[in-house]
């Protein structure tokens, strides 16, 4: 039988959070949290993470090993997590033993995207149109069906893990048995989703924090930009009318509170042309589109994270300019020198010692 799930508490200076997850969100964190005098440990199996840069002591082990989440739960008044993928085990072990915020509930809908799709459609929110796959037949079945000939295109994405573009494939309708072959073998052949294209304009995302009281607070939506399915730029303000801006903050708190969650979450948006609102997805933690609030925020979202989850005030989430945050990709962090030459701009590196293809090393935000 499960145990109780420990209820959050008001924190105070000296307590300790504790950080699944060391790259560079769990970095930002704990940077926020001593700011606020609270102090902060990491769990994170890699010797040489952002996160432990910045926190005050880092546990290097596996997520789910015991010794491991018992010295975390032993030192810590909460933990949070600053990605989605936790073992099982290791979230049902902690929130039977500490304060867990964002809760497993909200893991848990977030971690399936079908399963995350599901909860939306069921309170009311839009997504694109999706169908189970779980084989290549499946997949030859829905390709060929009357709902998705109508659309003739779509993202084979696999139901668990898989991230900034990974674990997917783009499906036409008109695709061959050995293209439909491909594309299910690039997933890995494991149980996946195929999402219908969506016509919109352009896509958004809105930064929403809710804390123990159920109290909400949304910042501007950021109007982004990918490139090779990674993040590129975050516009604040994004070209969309209020009625929108109000809508999308509208279904993000909406989406918190139906899941009584507690701290930072991102949702992503399509804007169609007639400027309806049509939901992406969503991550329950701190999100790469709202790092724009350090620079034009009084409070950011990384604090306001803190803020949420240790029982505090939640801060304005008002911005005091426009800006532009661009994500250094890989080489990208090469152009440090030049950027540092830059007016009314703020660099944050990660503190990654190798500049790999793919991976963010940093960003930087212009402010008009």
């Amino acid at each position: 039988m499960k145990n109780k799930i420990i209820k959050p508490k008001t924190l105070k200076p000296g307590d300790t959070i504790g950080i699944l997850g060391g790259g560079q969100l769990g970095r930002m964190l704990g940077m926020a949290a001593a700011k606020l005098g609270l102090r902060t440990i990491v769990l994170e199996p890699n010797v040489d993470c952002p996160a432990a840069q910045a926190c005050n002591r880092h546990i290097i082990a596996e997520y789910d090993e015991p010794t491991a989440l018992g010295e975390l739960v032993n030192a810590c008044a909460a933990v949070t997590y600053e990605f989605e993928n936790i073992p099982a085990s290791a979230v049902q072990y902690l929130e039977e033993h500490v304060a867990l915020l964002p809760n497993s509930v909200a893991l848990e809908k977030s971690q399936d995207r079908l399963t995350e799709k599901n909860f939306l459609n069921d309170i009311g929110i839009d997504t694109a149109p999706y169908y189970e796959v779980n084989s290549l037949e499946e997949l030859q079945s829905v390709v060929m069906s009357p709902d998705f000939q109508q659309n003739l295109a779509g993202i084979l994405k696999t139901r668990r893990l898989g991230y900034d573009g990974k674990g997917q494939a783009r499906v036409h309708g008109t695709d061959s048995p050995k293209q439909l072959l491909e594309a299910w073998e690039s997933t890995g052949k494991v149980t996946c989703v195929l999402e219908g294209f969506v016509n919109f304009i352009r896509e958004i995302s809105v930064i929403a924090a809710r804390d123990i009281n159920g109290n909400v607070e949304c910042y501007d939506p950021a109007e982004n930009i990918h490139r090779d399915g990674i993040l590129h730029t975050s516009t604040v303000p994004a070209k969309v009318s209020n009625a929108v801006v109000e809508n999308a903050k509208s279904i993000a708190a909406k989406i918190l509170s139906e899941l009584d969650y507690v701290g930072v979450m991102g949702v992503e948006f399509f804007v169609t042309g007639e400027g309806s609102l049509i939901v992406n997805e969503f991550a329950p933690r701190v999100h790469n589109s709202g790092h724009w609030t350090e620079a034009a925020c009084t409070v950011n979202q990384f604090e306001q994270h803190i803020r949420a989850i240790s029982g505090m005030k939640l801060g304005d989430p008002s911005r005091h300019s426009d800006c532009v945050m661009v994500n250094l990709i890989g080489s990208d962090v090469d152009k440090l020198d030049s950027l540092l030459a830059e007016p009314n701009v703020q660099i944050h590196l990660y503190g990654k010692s190798i500049a790999k293809k793919g991976r963010k090393m940093g960003h930087f935000t212009r402010i008009s």
